[in-house]
């Protein structure tokens, strides 16, 4: 069977992370969500995503599709239901279609002419790009029931202080000495070939993916996911950091998301609450304004590639968006445009081919090749972001 993710109406809800990726390769919890439906269906899956982000996300369309609104987390029912689809059928949550299977290659299907299935179950969907932290919580907990069901945990080291080590799971090639894990407020999940260095304390729930580090000291509180290959370190609070990114510095984190290829400079902070206690607002691409989030804890959202300068400050609920260079005293504005240079003290448009070299530079550092289809990507986020930098 041949299993197809979409990225639905929520696209444009979850930029500046969609820009670089299809909705199902957002990472929350441990696993992407494209991970988290390969791993229940037990079958690779393709995208249906924007045009130009095709070439590196490729579609795989046979005679026999079964569409998935990547929007949606699967759990074991979602998975059961989905795999047990027959053609003509499609499952619905309300009034939005869920998964359908298809023999029709047309981009627009009549459900009218469909078997509807309701699909009733309270799972977990990103809706907000605020959920990706937001609902980490709950996706952490479930993937690690479903990353280690039936297997057992390397051993936890003897110099390593442990509360509920029954929550712990180590995989091989971690390393770990003189550490705090508190995995009684949610499990803790230390990936392949990581390392958490000496005198860090961590409370869970909490994921550590391959290959990624915990700096010496640092503070952790859940729900936090470290993408692989990123470096944490300060303090860090229910923030998700997708892949190869660095924290690596004292400084807080909290209530954020970031990217790949991000780097935040040494003492950056984010505030995640207004001084009034007031919701915090953010900004939305799709409305062109700030919208309320219904939420009192709100960090920064930072897309692919964008960095900042040592002690830079983030105000609550700020937006930055893809390739953004940030430095100088002072707050930036709560919305910073993809390919912006500067800081609270004003911004031009960040050269288009240094942000090239310096995201080639990053990558080789990390044995990552930047390509012709990485540069074509980002070439198209210039041009689509160009109105916003001139506002």
């Amino acid at each position: 069977m041949n299993y197809i993710l979409f990225d639905g109406p929520v696209r444009n809800a979850l930029l500046p992370f969609t820009f670089t990726r299809p909705v199902a390769d957002i990472r929350i919890g441990i696993l992407t969500i494209r991970e988290k439906w390969e791993k229940y269906l037990g079958y690779t899956t393709t995208t249906i995503t924007e045009e130009y982000l095709m070439d590196k996300f490729p579609m795989v369309e046979m005679e026999e599709n079964v569409m998935i609104n990547a929007a949606y987390l699967p759990n074991e029912v979602l998975a059961e239901m989905v795999s047990a689809l027959e053609p003509n059928q499609a499952i619905f949550s309300g009034e939005e279609v869920v998964a359908f299977y298809t023999t029709d290659t047309q981009e627009e299907v009549d459900f009218d002419e469909y078997d509807i299935i309701e699909y009733t179950e309270e799972g977990l969907k990103i809706e907000r790009v605020w959920d990706i932290f937001k609902k980490n919580d709950a996706a952490l907990r479930e993937d690690f029931d479903l990353i280690t069901e039936g297997r057992t945990s390397q051993r936890i080291p003897a110099s390593v202080n442990t509360i509920a080590p029954e929550n712990i799971f180590i995989e091989e090639g971690a390393k770990l000495e003189f550490v705090t894990l508190n995995a009684s407020t949610g499990p803790i999940y230390i990936g392949k070939n990581t390392e958490i260095m000496e005198g860090s304390i961590i409370r869970g729930p909490f994921a550590l993916c391959e290959g990624a580090v915990v700096k010496m000291a640092a503070k952790v509180y859940g729900a936090t996911t470290v993408g692989p290959e990123c470096r944490i370190g300060g303090e860090v609070s229910n923030s998700v950091l997708f892949g190869y990114s660095n924290k690596g510095h004292d400084g807080f984190l909290g209530n954020s998301v970031l990217g790949e290829w991000c780097n935040l400079g040494a003492d950056t902070n984010n505030s995640n609450l207004k001084n009034n206690y007031d919701e915090v607002k953010l900004w939305d691409y799709e409305k062109g304004s700030f919208v309320k989030t219904g939420l009192q804890f709100c960090g920064l959202m930072m897309g692919d590639h964008s960095k900042s300068g040592i002690n830079t400050m983030f105000n609550t609920g700020t937006v930055v968006g893809v390739c953004a260079n940030i430095f100088g005293s002072g707050f930036p504005r709560n919305f910073v445009p993809s390919f912006s240079w500067g800081g609270a003290a004003g911004m031009v448009t960040y050269d288009v081919k240094k942000a090239f070299e310096t995201a080639r530079v990053m990558m080789s550092r990390r044995n990552v090749a930047f390509t012709p289809e990485d540069e074509a990507i980002l070439a198209e986020i210039y041009q689509q972001t160009e109105k916003l930098r001139n506002n």
